[in-house]
């Protein structure tokens, strides 16, 4: 706007009236108001008048200036980013002191003229210049029209009169005083004044072209005019009067330059072209550039005003829309809307008096509070969980025996104690007629199946089935939920299981309820106390609710690997049912049954095309997967039909494929396991035991040497365990030791053995860390066995905790490590009488061939084993 005011003020011939004029500073882009002469110098050195700043006061008179033709010595003015143009004004602002007196005494000898030349380096603010090289050599002559102080600056009006081009540098002296006196004079190290000579445009003749391009360059900025409103209040004006300019081709390429936002060196370049066609090619090229950015400009502002013009008009037509059918009676307001809404999904709901009430309260709240208030949004939530409780609603339970061992028996193979105690739930409702919750735990190792049984049991009785896990859970308000007052609260996973299933007896499945963690959010173990305790959550209290939920028809299912780390009154409130690992005869089944089939189906396979072998699936858990449960099976079974489909695909000639014995390597590699035995025969002083572990049973061997050779002095001799043994084991085996010298002592009182050696007992696969009482019998077999230097009897293991007395106590895992003495082809195997009962539960395919000694004392063991 500010080089269009400009321009208007060049060209413009109009008598400027006593009041100030605002005319935009194109050299600081600051406007200031200004009593301004005009002046139109025209090539027959026609002029108008103007009132002079001293002459307002006097009559108005017209003046007649003349510019001279040749003024070669001027001073130097450097402008910005546009140069000065011949017949256009600009407004400089300078502060330097030596040019602002240069020019004021320039004024007062009535010669204000002056050369403005731009300056090559856009970033630089420079007044003054030290070097030629820092601004174009080509300017233009300007007539200094104007001028006035403002503090240590002034701000001068110059209008462009001819081009001009930088001949040489003028020195200028000026004078150094001292105490008022004149001393000396001093040459200036700045460039305040230059030796010029005029530049003519070479001559030209109007061809057609020239014609061409002039019309096609006044058609442009009658377009960029059209295109922009900025340009028309002072641009439309000067072209409808029809000067002369306007048809001179010499003053039209000027004029369009001047009326682009060109870089600097673009018009300059148009200021130094001398070529009257070339010029206008120049000058038309910019303004074309002009025009694009123009009609650009002009396509996104449509753009805008479109989308913003009809997202108006949309909501406009919405809210008419809500009036009109809120008039009609067709619709009410947002307010009105939510209640109803809240209203139709309790219609049919049974809701206790205490959560009717708070309903109640919570929806007169919710009519006076104001729909963009915070409050208004927590309220609305609060009432959305409310109203989302199945409260009084219930599945259909199917309490047919027959089904439900059915649908488990399809599901999994084994697992009858789990089967059991399902039908027995489903008999108890069947005689009650009514719909019972329990709280139930699987403990076992992985893979057996413990998760999965639960989805199961949902589907033999016909409940709806929700899981999550609380393994690493550290936060209480993921079971009980947040308190209402915090951002982005919500209900704990209860809650949300409810609102899910949709109804109050789901079966819940709370995974891996042995590895909930605890941190500074609360201990969640303590939480599901109240959650999984049959006296307390029939009034559940979740702290978003904060009304009582009734779970006592909710059938809770938890899973664990191991007991010991459950919190004891977490223990208490569950019922716990011991899922066992499987052995060989299981394994295969479970594989003919149930894996054989789903990777078959899985890897797009037939019966036809691929056949795995009975003897090669008992290669495969016996020498690749012999941890307790089918999950590591599993995926050797997926892997083999993974690579038979491969060679299905590459060489269709080949099937059927038969997956042999000898071929197993091909398909899973190595074994990785050779000998469950490290030993065939075991030497004096090493005995078979029996461990139990989370991947199942197995078996270990306790070994035992002496460490140096025996002391002729009877000093009490010493004992050193190894085999990262746990602080009980440790204890376990100091009790062996002393119980194996007062033992040995009574059966052969001259046998010195223990006084004079120093014995090493190690346990083997020292990486793996070793705990629990139940190596006490095997420890002490082993160092009787050294002391008497006889093997105990071949193919026995044995297990039992020994008291200091030589009681045989009893321990866990009977059925894992029975499991683990068949798997290593154990016939014999020495157990604490306590167990028997244990033993005596397994199956028969378990318990066949092998031996089993029941012993209340190490007495009774000691005679077996030897």
């Amino acid at each position: 706007m500010s080089l269009l005011g400009s321009i208007g003020v060049a060209f413009s011939r109009f008598r400027i009236p006593k009041a100030p004029v605002r005319l935009s500073c194109l050299a600081t882009n600051q406007a200031s108001t200004w009593p301004l002469r005009v002046r139109w110098v025209s090539s027959d050195n026609e002029s108008d008048g103007y009132s002079s700043e001293e002459e307002e006061t006097k009559q108005t008179a017209l003046a007649k200036v003349i510019i001279p033709e040749e003024f070669p010595d001027v001073p130097v003015l450097t402008v910005p980013r546009s140069p000065v143009f011949p017949r256009f004004v600009k407004m400089l602002e300078i502060a330097d002191p030596d040019l602002i007196s240069l020019i004021k005494r320039k004024r007062q000898l009535h010669i204000p003229y002056a050369g403005a030349f731009l300056r090559k380096s856009e970033s630089s603010e420079a007044e003054v210049v030290t070097s030629l090289d820092d601004i174009y050599d080509v300017g233009t002559f300007v007539h200094i029209t104007e001028m006035a102080e403002q503090g240590n600056r002034i701000r001068m009006i110059v209008q462009g009169i001819r081009r001009i081009q930088i001949v040489k540098e003028l020195a200028v002296l000026k004078d150094v005083k001292e105490d008022g006196r004149q001393t000396e004079k001093h040459q200036l190290q700045k460039i305040l004044m230059v030796n010029t000579k005029n530049l003519v445009h070479e001559p030209f003749e109007s061809t057609m072209e020239v014609k061409a391009t002039t019309a096609e360059l006044i058609k442009t900025i009658r377009d960029i005019v059209a295109l922009n409103p900025l340009y028309r209040e002072s641009i439309a004006q000067v072209m409808d009067v029809g000067f002369k300019m306007i048809d001179s081709p010499v003053h039209l390429a000027d004029f369009g330059a001047a009326l682009t936002s060109a870089d600097p060196h673009q018009l300059q370049e148009v200021l130094e072209c001398l070529k009257i066609p070339e010029r206008l090619t120049l000058a038309l090229e910019l303004l074309k550039k002009e025009l694009a950015v123009a009609m650009l400009q002009q396509r996104l502002g449509k753009e805008v005003e479109e989308k913003v013009s009809k997202m108006q008009r949309n909501y406009m037509l919405q809210e008419q829309l809500k009036i009109i059918k809120k008039e009609l009676g067709l619709e009410k307001d947002d307010k009105d809307a939510v209640a109803e809404k809240f209203r139709e999904k309790i219609q049919d709901l049974m809701l206790p008096a205490g959560v009717q009430e708070v309903i109640d309260e919570e929806m007169r709240k919710l009519s006076y509070l104001d729909q963009n208030s915070p409050e208004f949004s927590v309220t609305r939530n609060y009432l959305d969980w409310l109203t989302s409780m199945p409260w009084g609603k219930t599945s259909d339970e199917d309490i047919d025996l027959s089904n439900a061992r059915q649908v488990l028996d399809e599901d999994h193979y084994g697992l009858q104690d789990i089967k059991d105690r399902v039908l027995e739930f489903i008999a108890v409702s069947q005689l009650n007629k009514s719909i019972q919750g329990k709280i139930l735990c699987f403990v076992g190792p992985p893979g057996v199946g413990k998760t999965s049984v639960g989805r199961s049991i949902a589907r033999a009785l016909n409940r709806e089935y929700f899981r999550f896990s609380v393994g690493g859970m550290n936060d209480v308000a993921e079971i009980k939920g947040h308190r209402r007052t915090y951002i982005g609260a919500m209900p704990g996973k209860i809650i949300q299981c409810l609102k899910k299933t949709q109804t109050e007896n789901p079966l819940v499945l709370i995974d891996e309820v042995d590895k909930i963690g605890r941190g500074i959010q609360g201990d969640p173990a303590s939480a599901l106390l109240e959650l999984l305790d049959p006296e307390q959550n029939s009034n559940f209290l979740d702290h978003y609710l904060d009304v009582p939920i009734d779970l006592s028809k909710v059938l809770f299912i938890c899973t664990a690997n191991v007991v010991h780390t459950i919190p004891g009154p977490l223990q208490d409130r569950m019922e716990i049912i011991d899922v066992s690992g499987y052995i060989l005869e299981e394994k295969k089944a479970i594989a003919e049954k149930y894996l054989m089939p789903m990777a078959r189906s899985s890897a797009g396979l037939t019966e036809d095309q691929v056949i795995l072998q009975p003897e090669a699936i008992e290669d495969l858990i016996k020498w690749y997967c012999r941890e307790s449960g089918v999950r590591n099976l599993q995926k050797h079974i997926e892997k083999i039909f993974r690579k038979a489909a491969l060679k299905v695909v590459e060489h269709p000639e080949v099937v059927p494929i038969h997956v042999s014995h000898d071929a197993l390597k091909d398909f899973v590699g190595n074994p990785m396991f050779t000998s469950d035995r490290m030993y065939e025969t075991t030497p004096p002083g090493i005995v078979m035991g029996l461990a139990w572990t989370a991947m199942g049973g197995s078996t270990l061997y306790v070994e035992t040497c002496v460490a140096k050779p025996l002391s002729d002095k009877d000093d009490g001799g010493s004992i050193r365990v190894t085999g990262q043994l746990g602080d009980v084991m440790k204890e376990s085996a100091e009790i062996a030791y002393t119980f194996a010298k007062s033992f040995l002592a009574e059966q052969d009182p001259n046998n010195n053995f223990f006084q004079q050696a120093t014995i090493h007992v190690h346990v083997p696969e020292g990486a793996t860390p070793k705990d629990g009482p139940s190596a006490g019998c095997t420890i002490t077999s082993a160092l009787l066995s050294l002391a008497m230097g006889k093997s105990v009897k071949q193919q026995l293991a044995m297990t039992g905790e020994i008291s200091l007395t030589g009681k045989v106590l009893p321990v866990g895992g009977i059925r894992e490590k029975t499991i683990a003495a068949k798997r290593s082809d154990v016939t014999c195997i020495v157990m604490p009488e306590n167990n028997r009962r244990d033993y005596e539960d397994l199956p028969d395919f378990i318990r066949d061939g092998i031996d089993v000694h029941f012993v209340k004392h190490y007495s009774e063991l000691f005679e077996i084993i030897f």
